[in-house]
């Protein structure tokens, strides 16, 4: 069976990565689906997280990277996929997935969610807080992959460079 994971990785974090690893192993086929967060602007563009969710899923043969925007069941159908894969890290994050969850089987009831619940080490972690704990001179090691770490600070350094008079 093939499944979606979408998200707007913004960057991809460890608790990204134990999901995708995870849903690898219970699925055929696992596509992570970039998609656009309206309600937020992001650091990197889809290309650049594209890019770096295929270097941190190169290991896992059955796991795709691909974009899309409009409506995830949608997507799922194009892709013929019969599975939505969700992370949940906290109590927080059910009422919220779970009403998309429902809409989105109100829209496509041959679509079901799944629901994935982080390891404990990454219950904490979002890719806001990665961010910003980076453009406070933190350390996110162990966060978030090496190439997104390094990735990560040169892109905020370029922006503190761009926004310098």
């Amino acid at each position: 069976m093939r499944a979606v994971y979408p998200g707007s990785f913004d960057p991809v974090t460890n608790g990204h990565v134990d999901i995708i690893e995870r849903a690898a192993r219970v699925f055929d086929e696992v596509i992570v689906a970039v998609a656009p967060n309206r309600g937020k602007e992001p650091l990197f563009c889809i290309q650049e997280r594209m890019e770096m969710l295929s270097e941190v899923c190169a290991h896992l043969k059955n796991v795709s990277v691909d974009s899309f925007e409009g409506l995830l069941v949608s997507y799922a159908e194009r892709r013929q996929a019969g599975v939505i894969v969700r992370g949940l890290r906290a109590v927080s994050d059910f009422p919220y997935e779970f009403e998309m969850a429902l809409m989105n089987r109100r829209l496509n009831p041959s679509i079901e969610t799944v629901f994935l619940m982080t390891g404990a080490e990454n219950a904490y972690l979002s890719s806001s807080v990665v961010k910003e704990v980076t453009a406070l001179g933190g350390s996110i090691d162990g966060l978030a992959p090496d190439l997104v770490v390094e990735r990560l600070r040169l892109k905020l350094q370029e922006e503190v460079r761009e926004s310098e008079p």
